[in-house]
């Protein structure tokens, strides 16, 4: 059995990062685990592979959601990455960071060093603003960290279309979703670096596995962490069906907003009602463990174009496949090297609202379900809550490591989620109305003109929304007793465990979740230090 002094737990957007901070000075003894498999896939690296690998079965865990009375007992896909880079190796790739207020409410909530003016410094640390980009604020951002960032390398017509249909309803353009302000509308960057993903693993991992004071082991799955008298010392897991251990200095859950809370409760520290009906021996009762679940629901907007300019028909049409195949070969352009969605905004969805409160998403296709798309001309629009005030909850559901947990979100179940779904379908309708989009917009495809009163809109969102796949807060962060870690993201009551990743924000930020996991990772580093 070996010993190291940090034993970090899921090699996603949190830890990778770690595993690169903390064994870059050499001395200390770093030990990487991850339960699925390298990244080897080619479509991993590939930013257009986002729409063979995000539902793809051997890199995701295959989560789905319980039954919700709240919409339509639907069980909704949730993909989490399990692969080297986690779900940084297989998302949209959208570089947000959040708005200021988000985190200064982290503060205010007794969570001293949470600031804004705290995180910028790591959101900075870990950004490579590429040099191809248009210029952006030297004071917010930087040149030289190891995440490259990317404009954004496709302006299809219906994306153009989108950002001056925007200005025509009122929604200013902006060049940048980070800057001094979120509002408005324009192009979202990507984390690619020469027209290939920057996932965690490939921008953080990859140049430290060389060093020989960190080790690797993939396919291996933690099933508990051992805890003696208070203090964590190890943990145990599963490689190709075989028992191991490994004993730590500290032991750091990188997991994510499911596998965190779930191994915390299969090691005995969670509602200690629920563990003990499992079976589970009880370390220290956290009932916190697995609440507050926070998540980002979308709905569609879905139009039939006029013209056959979509990506539906250039996935349709082998010599349109082949420009594209050669654009990207020769250039590492055009929209291979692109995301799922290449424009959006930032807009609030009523007068009395401080700050943009909907994240708008535009994509020049459909889809009939996800990785199929529609075999007419589409194009869609996304609506999302950027602050929502539902919250779930997931809960271990047997004490085998291998059952997944009982993932509840209680989607739309506060009256200011429903209201902001509404006004966010009725305001895209107005954008998708404008006319910017009069050469290109033939009908409302989904939900259709049928689809009119608020009860009607909210009822098609509870039949169709589903993840933004932003899952957040299940191992809240906190001075008080209820929260699962403090400020310094170690688990309260006991020694040597730390929670990092996205599961300790208290709040969702306004915006996609990875860079901002990246940015507490940078900072945990810090928290954590060296030898």
């Amino acid at each position: 059995m070996s010993a190291y002094d940090f034993i970090i737990v899921g090699a996603g957007s949190a830890g990778c990062v770690l595993a690169n901070r903390l064994s870059e000075n050499g001395r200390a003894r770093v030990l990487l685990i991850e339960a699925g498999c390298k990244d080897r896939d080619p479509w991993l690296h590939i930013p257009v592979g986002y729409f063979k690998t995000i539902h793809k079965a051997n890199l995701g865990w295959g989560y789905k959601t319980d039954p919700d009375p709240r919409m339509q007992d639907r069980e909704i896909l949730w993909p989490r990455g399990r692969v080297l880079g986690g779900t940084s190796s297989i998302n949209g790739m959208i570089y947000i960071r959040g708005q200021a207020h988000d985190y200064d409410q982290w503060r205010q909530l007794g969570n001293r060093g949470w600031g804004w003016d705290d995180v910028l410094p790591y959101f900075k640390k870990s950004e490579n603003q590429a040099p191809t980009n248009k210029p952006k604020s030297d004071d917010l951002h930087h040149c030289g960290g190891p995440l490259t960032v990317s404009d954004y390398p496709d302006h299809h017509k219906l994306s153009e279309a989108f950002v001056a249909a925007a200005g025509q309803v009122g929604i200013p353009p902006t060049d940048d979703f980070n800057g001094p302000e979120q509002d408005g509308a324009g192009y979202y960057q990507m984390t690619t670096r020469k027209g290939r993903r920057a996932s965690t693993a490939q921008a953080y991992l990859k140049p430290a596995r060389r060093r020989p004071n960190l080790q690797v082991i993939t396919d291996a799955q933690v099933s508990k962490i051992r805890i003696e008298n208070t203090i964590a010392v190890g943990v145990v897991y599963q490689k190709d069906g075989r028992p191991a251990e490994a004993l730590g200095r500290e032991i750091i859950l990188c997991g994510g907003t499911i596998n965190s809370p779930q191994l915390l409760q299969l090691s005995g520290i969670g509602d200690g009602a629920v563990l003990q009906k499992l079976g589970i021996k009880l370390v220290r009762h956290v009932k916190a463990v697995g609440q507050n679940l926070q998540d980002h629901l979308q709905a569609q907007v879905v139009y039939r174009c006029k013209s056959p300019i979509t990506i539906n028909d250039d996935l349709q049409n082998y010599w349109r496949q082949a420009k594209i195949l050669g654009k990207f070969i020769y250039s590492r352009g055009g929209p291979m090297a692109g995301g799922p969605s290449s424009v959006g905004a930032f807009v609030k969805s009523n007068d009395r609202v401080a700050t943009a409160d909907l994240q708008f998403h535009m994509m020049p296709l459909s889809v009939a379900r996800p990785g199929v798309v529609d075999q007419f001309s589409g194009y869609t629009f996304c609506t999302n809550q950027s602050r929502p005030e539902s919250r779930g909850e997931i809960i271990v559901k047997s004490a085998d490591p291998f059952v997944a947990p009982s993932i509840k979100p209680n989607y739309l179940s506060a009256q200011t989620d429903r209201d902001a779904m509404i006004a966010g379908i009725r305001m895209l309708r107005t954008i998708a109305t404008a006319p910017a989009f009069d050469p290109y917009r033939q009908l409302e495809h989904r939900p259709g003109d049928q689809v009119q009163t608020d009860d009607e809109i909210l009822d098609y969102a509870r039949r169709t929304a589903a993840t933004m796949y932003h899952p957040v807060g299940t191992c809240r962060m906190g001075p008080d007793p209820e929260a699962v870690v403090d400020s310094s993201l170690r688990v309260h009551g006991i020694q040597g465990l730390r929670v990092v990743d996205a599961s300790i924000m208290p709040t969702l930020i306004s915006g996609n979740t990875n860079a901002p996991t990246i940015m507490i990772a940078e900072k945990a580093a810090d928290l954590i230090g060296g030898l």
